[in-house]
């Protein structure tokens, strides 16, 4: 027997599956230009802040970044590429004294293990040189889309999506993506911008969440993104601080 309230009752209105009048937020392919015009503004100086000279830097730099921050690995690699300048040397190395100098990265073990292995396969098989093509460089050991984009981003001039935990997280909170896949974040990022725009975009998101939207305590009132982010899976108190109390709702 069907209860009576589940029958809409006559002369009541429908419901409307539309967004309320006035919400600021559309499609993400309306917002991904405006948003990226405006960390251009924020960030002219789109570029990694690894130090590097040669491919090779830049692609060992990159692997001694995971779970390490960019200013630490500053730190070890200027000596690390006095005493191992190119993949010859790299090979060359006794695996205690790359573990010595990089230590202090974390997980030096299996960085070092990492180093030598990808210096090997440079070798061997690109004749000593870091490759142009996304298929050559994710076979290299402790290579993966992520350090892929990067070499192609900042030492070939290819377009590279970024992919990292702050463009993980910034990517979701602006309502770009739905997905925690990297390699599908990557890909729902690269069909709202042109591919001239990808390594600058994907930058510009790493140094905004390095320096406003953090990941627990963004500091949304402060943010020039805020007209264009729905700040999805943000806390309601610092919602309502940043758009009013109505915001706070969920």
């Amino acid at each position: 027997m069907r209860s009576s309230s589940s029958k809409a009752t006559k002369g009541s209105p429908k419901r409307s599956s539309r967004k309320p009048s006035g919400t600021p937020f559309g499609k993400p392919a309306d917002r991904t230009p405006r948003l990226a015009m405006k960390l251009a503004e924020l960030y002219p100086e789109a570029r990694i802040s690894l130090d590097f000279k040669t491919p090779w830097q830049c692609l060992a730099a990159t692997i001694l970044s995971a779970q390490c921050t960019d200013e630490r690995v500053n730190r070890v690699t200027p000596e690390l590429f006095r005493q191992f300048p190119d993949p010859p040397a790299m090979v060359a190395a006794p695996r205690e004294r790359i573990q010595d100098l990089i230590v202090t990265t974390g997980f030096f073990r299996q960085k070092a293990k990492s180093l030598q292995a990808a210096a090997t396969a440079l070798v061997e098989r690109f004749n000593g040189e870091v490759p142009h093509r996304m298929e050559d460089l994710v076979t290299l050991p402790g290579v993966g889309r992520k350090t892929a984009n990067v070499i192609l981003g900042h030492v070939h001039g290819q377009p590279g999506m970024v992919v990292d935990t702050h463009v993980r997280r910034l990517s979701r909170r602006l309502g770009l993506t739905r997905h925690l896949d990297p390699e599908k974040i990557e890909t729902d990022l690269q069909k709202l911008l042109p591919p001239s725009e990808w390594t600058g975009f994907s930058m510009r998101l790493i140094l905004h969440g390095r320096r406003v939207c953090f990941a627990r305590a963004p500091h949304c009132p402060q943010c020039p993104l805020l007209p264009d982010c729905p700040q999805i899976g943000v806390a309601a108190a610092i919602r309502a601080q940043s758009r009013g109390p109505e915001s706070g709702a969920t």
